[in-house]
């Protein structure tokens, strides 16, 4: 059963609750901890004095020392009451379990991915996923997309013989819903299809979150077939550039310097991951891209399209106002993406059989 809240009368709520330290000293100085350890730390407080400086102060003997231990008879248990107090309201979360996450949060938002990279732009006409499919152009097929969520890049390689991938009923949906297809629900280290069956895997804004990851790289191997091509689509590190305070406002608001994905090192690290997978690197390409934020909606789509498994709904709730406060238009916050080109050597096919 979950500790009663006086504010939202259920479970603890963030005005007395805390799970980070520096939410807990918000606590104090904000006086929550002040009516359980005043009234501790005024009996025993007084207590003490009694017992320990009683006399001298009776005496009228006492000097600055003897008020200096009065004090600490106050204030240790004032401190040691609040210790007792902030530790009855720490809330912990579990660690994230990220499949279950994952489909939970494209069911309840499909197409949100495709939603913010759409109307990101590098230069005047380059997207995102223009980006990803430009070394695609001219391939006949079969392309895999893995992980494809609402299938975005259909339209892009309308000419080629192309599937999509996903573990999200309501991704696939969507796609569905608009003529996007063929599409199979399977998750990615579980590929439904057989060895060297596919020419060309692409991947958009996946690979930081699938897992286990080298499960989903060895799928990937297995399915392509010897020289087939692998592009990936992944987030950046940010990085010196503009737009970088606005970010870190919203990393603050929310709790955390990062996005807390379970595999961090698929970011500028992609090329030395798909290396040590017997892959062979073509091209490693970073691209900033610009983001629009023009509105409201739009400061809370951005918020929304970040996976925080971990994080308090009202930080979700406080980044967003922050966010949305802050739009206007003619103002864009930077998207920094990277794009892995690699191929699958005919020996490390070889090798695996």
């Amino acid at each position: 059963m979950g500790k009663v809240c006086k504010h939202a009368g259920g479970d603890m709520c963030e005005r007395c609750s805390w799970e980070l330290p520096r939410d807990a000293l918000l606590l104090v100085a904000r006086g929550r901890t002040a009516r359980t350890a005043v009234p501790v730390a005024v009996v025993v407080g007084t207590v003490l004095s009694l017992v320990n400086q009683g006399t001298v102060i009776v005496e009228g003997t006492a000097d600055t020392g003897t008020w200096a231990r009065v004090a600490v008879n106050y204030a240790v248990p004032f401190v040691v009451a609040s210790i007792g107090f902030l530790l009855a309201r720490r809330v912990r979360t579990d660690a994230a379990d990220w499949p279950a996450y994952l489909a939970g949060y494209h069911d309840e938002r499909p197409g949100i991915t495709e939603a913010v990279l759409t109307r990101s732009v590098a230069g005047k006409h380059a997207t995102p996923y223009s980006w990803l499919v430009q070394p695609l152009r001219d391939t006949e097929g079969p392309i895999l997309d893995l992980a494809c969520g609402s299938a975005p890049t259909r339209p892009l390689l309308a000419q080629a013989r192309w599937f999509g991938v996903d573990a999200s009923a309501g991704e696939l949906a969507l796609g569905a819903s608009v003529g996007r297809g063929p599409l199979v629900r399977a998750r990615a280290d579980a590929l439904p299809m057989g060895e060297d069956t596919i020419a060309t895997v692409c991947s958009a804004m996946s690979l930081q979150v699938l897992t286990p990851l080298d499960a989903v790289l060895g799928e990937v191997q297995r399915v392509l077939r010897p020289g087939g091509v692998f592009v990936a689509l992944v987030p950046s590190r940010l990085g010196i550039a503009r737009g970088l305070f606005r970010w870190w406002r919203v990393m603050r608001v929310l709790g955390i310097r990062t996005q807390p994905w379970p595999n961090p090192q698929a970011q500028d690290g992609l090329a030395a991951i798909l290396r040590a997978h017997g892959f062979v690197i073509d091209s490693d390409d970073r691209r900033v891209f610009r983001r629009a934020v023009t509105d409201r909606s739009e400061g809370a789509l951005l918020v929304d399209s970040l996976y925080l498994p971990q994080i308090r709904q009202g930080r979700i709730l406080a980044a967003r106002r922050m966010l949305g406060n802050w739009a206007r238009p003619g103002r864009w916050l930077p998207l920094p993406l990277r794009r892995v080109v690699a191929h699958l050597p005919d020996e490390v096919r070889t090798q695996q059989r």
